[in-house]
């Protein structure tokens, strides 16, 4: 990190003529950076259904949360700019929240509707300029036995009102790489799966009630089915 603030520095002079060009070099950057990370953590990764991912449209990603490692794990794929909904906390760190603004990240306050509220508006525009974004309903990483915690449903809104199509993406082992035995850092093998794309746009009101109850489904029935592969 400390490493990187000459380049920041030179990220931000890019942005002053050319605010795309600067995003897509950082994005260059800590995926570099993110895949050093997952090479010298030893990290096996087994990817599924990629190519259900549209490669000209911007998608909202939903995804199950146990480790920081997913945002490591599901940043290298990304096709194209996609920013993550992070908690404010985040904001603490000065050198990785740069690089996070850069990236498109957007920052929650939980405990500030009307935040929240302006937070997912600004991802709406971002999914309409074709920037993606990547959201864990969850809202925290899960550290119990259930399989997911209840969603905040609330995100959804970003689908439905950008006509984003979602794509659930399943994580199955990553917290074996840290959480699991904090401080230290182990070999894992992991597995992701994105499932197909849902759009909302094409939904009664009916089944866009229930989409958040498909999306957990779909979620909780691929994590069963990947767990016999780590």
């Amino acid at each position: 990190m400390l490493f990187s603030i000459p380049i920041q520095f030179v990220e931000w002079l890019i942005g002053l003529k050319n605010p795309k060009k600067k995003a897509t070099s950082s994005l260059a950057i800590v995926n570099w950076a993110f895949r050093v990370v997952i090479f010298l953590a030893g990290t096996k990764v087994t990817v599924i259904g990629e190519e259900n991912v549209p490669k000209d449209e911007a998608v909202l990603y939903v995804g199950n949360h146990r480790s920081y490692f997913d945002i490591i794990l599901t940043y290298v794929r990304m096709p194209y700019l996609c920013g993550f909904v992070a908690k404010e906390e985040m904001l603490r760190y000065p050198v990785l929240r740069t690089w996070m603004k850069y990236l498109y990240c957007t920052f929650l306050n939980r405990s500030n509707l009307k935040q929240g509220m302006q937070l997912i508006l600004k991802n709406i525009e971002y999914l309409k300029e074709g920037i993606s974004v990547f959201v864990f309903p969850e809202g925290t990483r899960n550290k119990t036995e259930e399989l997911l915690l209840p969603f905040h449903d609330g995100s959804l809104k970003m689908a439905e009102k950008s006509g984003a199509p979602i794509i659930p993406v399943t994580m199955n082992n990553t917290a074996a790489i840290f959480e699991d035995h904090m401080p230290k850092i182990k070999k894992a093998h992991v597995v992701i799966e994105y499932g197909k794309p849902i759009y909302m746009k094409d939904m009664s009101r009916d089944e866009r009630k229930a989409v958040s109850g498909q999306i957990q489904e779909i979620l909780k029935t691929t994590y069963l089915k990947n767990a016999e592969l780590v």
